[in-house]
């Protein structure tokens, strides 16, 4: 960190006390304009149309780019990382078939909620001492908030893109307070990622084209919360049972051996989705789905598109128990549901059971429904490993 004023120690100082009594686990600052090579790398980006179907993303690209395009008077930018690390390694829920995997950071509060709230109350407090303006954002926001919280000192961003940490790995929430005051900046973290690709390698759907570049329309996050359509065929084997984001490129992080337990309770998992049977979930209406997600971020994707991912890790589990309510999601109201259960018993039904189940379906309306009908037909193999 940079020679310090008197007055812009005291704030420094003041800053790390009260992060960290209200629940951050790191924090350091950064100017608005630290991060001059952003706005090409986004351009980039967006322009090999790697954001998919996120258009938010390239709606305000000139504020994602340039902070002070965001705020015109920030002078400062304080970036703070809170904990999240599990218990346990979350891909070992890979191998139970018949259990749902859903990413690390959903399986209690949003984390949206919980880090804004924390971060208001910083900002309210570090306004009052310094006598400045703020402005909070957490991720939803358009903030770089990685290279930011590289340029502050934090980490540094991975070949997964994703912040890393000596002192975390890759598991921090990030969250950032913009103010009119004017603070020393931090060192920026060099990189420590080395020769390693494990990140890469562990990706199921070889969603990085190089290191540091993610193609979002290949990552199973992307395809099973930012995708509003059917999976795209070509991705759902690799799938599994991943039903919710995807946490392989960052558990694979050597740096995940320094990280600790998340300490803030909220983010740790709740024992109904730390691996939630698919036959439950695959019973959910709308109303058992509002009140199992209930504070959960998996709740903003709705309850079709919820179910739609279910399907794809029932058609992935081998388990011929499954087929009984698959088969009564092809009466399901939604076309998006529909399909999905088309896929998944075209998995796990022997040949002529299928066919015949196709016959009885043979007055469906929707021409996706009907797609996933005529697909699963003609290539449908012999031999499954699930039997009557």
């Amino acid at each position: 960190m940079m020679p310090a004023s008197g007055r812009a120690a005291r704030l420094r100082a003041f800053l790390e006390v009260e992060a960290r009594a209200v629940g951050f686990d790191a924090v350091g600052i950064t100017l608005p304009d630290a991060i001059p090579s952003a706005p090409e790398r986004l351009q980039i980006f967006l322009g090999d149309g790697c954001h998919g179907s996120m258009d938010w993303m390239e709606t305000r690209s000139d504020e994602r780019a340039d902070p002070q395009t965001l705020w015109g008077e920030v002078r400062s930018v304080i970036m703070l990382g809170m904990n999240y690390g599990p218990d346990s390694d979350p891909r070992s829920v890979h191998a139970r078939k018949d259990r749902a995997a859903i990413s690390v950071y959903a399986q209690n509060r949003d984390y949206h909620d919980v880090v804004k709230g924390k971060l208001k109350t910083l900002a309210g407090k570090f306004a009052s001492r310094a006598g400045a303006d703020v402005k909070v954002f957490v991720d939803t926001a358009p903030v770089m908030e990685k290279p930011l919280a590289e340029q502050a000192g934090l980490g540094w961003q991975g070949k997964h893109t994703n912040l890393v940490s000596r002192h975390f790995g890759s598991w921090l929430f990030l969250g950032s307070i913009f103010t009119t005051a004017e603070l020393e900046p931090d060192d920026a973290v060099i990189d420590h990622c080395g020769r390693c690709n494990a990140c890469q390698t562990a990706c199921p759907t070889n969603a990085f084209p190089a290191p540091y570049r993610l193609d979002a329309r290949r990552c199973i996050s992307y395809l099973t919360i930012e995708n509003k359509g059917p999976i795209p065929q070509e991705f759902r084997t690799a799938i599994g049972n991943r039903i919710y984001g995807c946490d392989d490129c960052l558990a694979a992080c050597p740096w995940n051996k320094f990280a600790r337990v998340a300490a803030e309770a909220k983010f740790a998992a709740r024992d109904d989705l730390r691996a939630p049977k698919l036959a439950d979930l695959l019973a959910l209406d709308d109303g058992a789905f509002r009140t199992l997600f209930s504070g959960s971020p998996v709740k903003r994707i709705g309850r079709d598109r919820f179910l739609r991912n279910v399907l794809i890790a029932a058609g992935n589990s081998g388990d011929a128990v499954l087929i009984p309510p698959c088969e009564a999601l092809l009466a399901d109201p939604n076309p998006l549901v529909r399909g999905a259960a088309v896929w998944a018993l075209s998995r796990l039904m022997p040949r002529a059971v299928f066919v015949r189940l196709s016959e009885r379906h043979a007055d469906e309306a929707d021409s996706g429904v009907l797609e996933e009908w005529q697909t699963a037909l003609p290539v449908f193999e012999e031999a499954y490993p699930c039997a009557f």
